[in-house]
């Protein structure tokens, strides 16, 4: 029988590196991983030494190329290192697969659909709120990507308009054509191929990359109304929307018009109301 010191060198291991392969090998429990990382911290980083190193090919080959540049390009800057996390390049390949979905599901409906900036002049509070997002994050990832290749916050901005689209009930099919239209040019640097299959299944013809690049537009960036959270007694038991530019007065007297604030300020004594502008409103009461 081999010793665990003859098993640890036969296969480039040690004690620390590649603590996964090894618990693996020995038909250990994950879970017992999980918590000496979480005591004692995660292994040691990849190096070609070591021979713990991560075959990019069995990675592409499991995920696709557009899942493993995503989560290199999202796990760190260009110039810093990082560990490779599995669990990092599975959620990348879930917020593909998350997209991809989303798209083929919205394809039929947007299809035929064209817009232009006219289209847009007055749209509701909650298209409004869409459309400020969606131009909110073109600005970003512009600025991301030509400054310094910041490519892991312009990933995370690109998710984070994913979930305010998915996050969507409005039924307008312009404002969901824009929006998808810039999701997928936005993720195309760093995604082409799935990119290009989308760009396609929505009705477009050619390549992402003959397309220009978004640029947003700059009067979407403008907030013409605000939700203000409404706390009292320090919790939150309200959100109100108020215009944009609203002062102390109007806030105030929006909120005490809301039914949930009256129902918990009812009969009891405003000690004293505290407001920042744009933040928040927060309501004292004793007894």
């Amino acid at each position: 029988m081999k010793t665990l010191k003859q098993f640890l060198e036969e296969n480039h291991l040690t004690l620390n590196d590649n603590a996964k392969l090894l618990f693996e090998k020995l038909g250990l429990d994950m879970e017992v991983l999980k918590q000496l990382e979480e005591k004692y911290g995660k292994s040691d980083k990849m190096s070609k030494s070591k021979h713990n190193t991560v075959d990019p090919d069995e990675m592409i080959e499991k995920y696709g190329a557009d899942t493993v540049r995503l989560y290199i390009l999202f796990a760190a800057p260009p110039q810093n290192s990082f560990d490779w996390i599995d669990s990092g390049i599975e959620g990348a390949h879930r917020f593909l697969r998350r997209v991809w979905n989303f798209v083929i599901e919205k394809a039929p409906q947007i299809k035929e659909v064209s817009y232009t900036e006219d289209d847009f002049e007055n749209l509701n509070e909650e298209d409004q709120k869409l459309r400020r997002k969606l131009h909110q994050t073109i600005k970003k990832v512009n600025e991301d990507i030509t400054r310094e290749y910041q490519f892991n916050t312009a990933i995370a901005a690109v998710m984070e308009l994913m979930n305010e689209l998915t996050s969507y009930k409005g039924d307008n099919l312009k404002l969901i054509r824009e929006a998808v239209e810039n999701l997928i040019l936005l993720l195309s640097p760093f995604t082409p191929f799935i990119a290009d299959r989308l760009w396609r299944e929505i009705g477009n013809e050619g390549y992402t990359v003959q397309q220009p690049f978004p640029e947003p537009d700059e009067k979407a960036l403008i907030e013409k109304t605000k939700e203000i959270p409404v706390q009292i007694n320090g919790k939150v038991r309200a959100k109100i929307t108020v215009p944009a530019d609203a002062d102390e007065e109007l806030v105030k007297q929006t909120a005490f018009q809301n039914e949930n604030v009256k129902r918990w300020t009812e009969g009891k004594e405003i000690v004293k109301v505290i407001f920042i502008k744009g933040k928040i409103l927060n309501i004292v009461i004793k007894g």
